[in-house]
């Protein structure tokens, strides 16, 4: 892949070719209403897609303390992928009808279970039925498994003692995806403690899309992205958000600005304030 992301047109061109397997993946969901993905999947989606659940297909169950979308095991995950008729030779096309804010998740999950053949639809659901696509309505039937098999990590992942222990210490930058009101403390609505990991910058991961919905060119992400970085290279970034969703937005917008490396917080803001005696910033 050069680019993580694929047109609605290129996307069109490959399902209207018998020999480009390709497995188009629905993420829609939305953080109030959990099955309000699955409900809009129903009522309309690219043919032949399948549907993963950000709660069920995408997560572990919560415990209290690991967040609220803990990662699942990445052979549970693979086996899961399987089942859907992912293959190794698969290029999976990840969308949503929120501006990649969940097809980010699956995209940087494909790439953390060693699978290089992933690309999000850049302008998601829009996108498509703005390029003329057709919409099947109902359940896809029962796929046919794959093969799919479990690889060395493509990604970078760090967990709460990891990031806990860097606080304050060398050039490391933890990047918050959240909006603004929510880095700062106000007007959280989603978890039970307010603020952010001390020490943290914030880059909203809608800054990655421009007025169309649609990711902002290379060159603008690469700009944007350098400015914030202020000298340091990707791998000294570490993306967080609220629980582990968005902060792979940020993450996928560094891959098309040409800038990989960084790692991914993944229990988020969501495990960090559930940990005895996590510090905490507010403003």
């Amino acid at each position: 892949m050069t680019s993580p992301l694929i047109t609605a047109s290129a996307l069109a061109a490959r399902l209207n070719d018998p020999h480009a397997r390709t497995l188009v993946c629905d993420c829609s969901f939305d953080l109030a209403d959990p099955n309000a993905g699955a409900r809009a999947h129903a009522a309309g989606h690219i043919p032949n897609a399948v549907y993963l659940h950000l709660d069920q297909d995408l997560s572990a169950p919560k415990t209290g303390r690991n967040g609220r979308h803990p990662l699942p095991e990445r052979a549970a995950f693979a086996a899961r992928m399987a089942e859907l008729g992912a293959s190794d030779d698969s290029l999976i096309v990840a969308y949503d009808a929120s501006g990649a804010m969940f097809a980010g998740r699956l995209w940087w999950m494909l790439r953390w279970a060693g699978h290089a053949q992933v690309a999000v639809l850049d302008g998601g659901l829009a996108a498509w039925r703005e390029a003329g696509g057709a919409l099947q309505v109902g359940i896809s039937s029962t796929p046919v498994p794959g093969r799919f098999t479990l690889r060395p990590a493509l990604t970078r992942l760090l967990n709460h003692a990891e990031v806990r222990a860097g606080l304050g210490r060398g050039p490391r930058l933890l990047v918050d995806a959240r909006a603004a009101d929510r880095f700062r403390g106000e007007n959280e609505t989603l978890d039970p403690v307010a603020g952010h990991i001390p020490g943290a910058t914030n880059r909203p991961f809608r800054d990655n899309l421009g007025p169309d919905n649609r990711f902002k060119t290379a060159d603008a992400l690469r700009a944007e992205w350098q400015a914030l970085m202020a000298g340091r290279v990707p791998a000294e970034l570490v993306q967080y958000c609220g629980s582990g969703a968005t902060a792979c937005h940020n993450l996928l917008a560094m891959e098309i600005a040409g800038l990989p490396g960084a790692a991914l917080y993944a229990g988020s803001w969501s495990e960090w304030c559930a940990q005895p005696e996590a510090p905490i910033a507010v403003g």
